[in-house]
């Protein structure tokens, strides 16, 4: 008989940038609208369910969208209601997450422009399949 093994991959397409600054998300938000020329505008709370107390951590969520492209922007809070949405990189305050397509020269732009920003200590491209915790990135 015949064994077949089966392999379960994650599909992690999405690029990840961390963001370290000292500011609340709504000020950050918009020095990012300021300096990218975008949109980011508040959204639903992101939820996990950890099932350790039985409430859900949430964490602030801000999405922007590129119509041309379909390209989504996601502004994620890493410090939550009761934790850490990546607990491996507590040194990251934010994460960027674009979803689709982007090119890199527009990528590495991005990531100029968010550097050169005062308010930013560094905002640093993260490769998401090096994350333990990649799973709590899927919504």
């Amino acid at each position: 008989m015949n064994k077949k093994i089966l392999k379960f991959e994650i599909d992690l397409d999405f690029v990840l940038i961390a963001v370290t600054t000292s500011l609340k998300d709504y000020r950050i938000c918009y020095h990012i609208n300021k300096c990218l020329n975008f949109n980011f505008t508040r959204v639903e709370d992101l939820k996990l369910d950890t099932h350790i107390n039985g409430a859900p951590l949430l964490f602030s969520l801000y999405r922007y969208s590129w119509e041309t492209t379909e390209t989504d922007f996601y502004f994620i809070g890493n410090k939550g209601s009761d934790g850490y949405l990546v607990p491996e990189m507590r040194e990251a305050d934010y994460f960027i997450m674009i979803k689709n397509y982007i090119d890199d020269d527009d990528l590495d732009s991005m990531i100029s422009c968010l550097n050169k920003l005062p308010e930013i200590v560094a905002a640093v491209k993260i490769d998401p399949k090096k994350i333990k915790s990649r799973e709590n990135l899927l919504f």
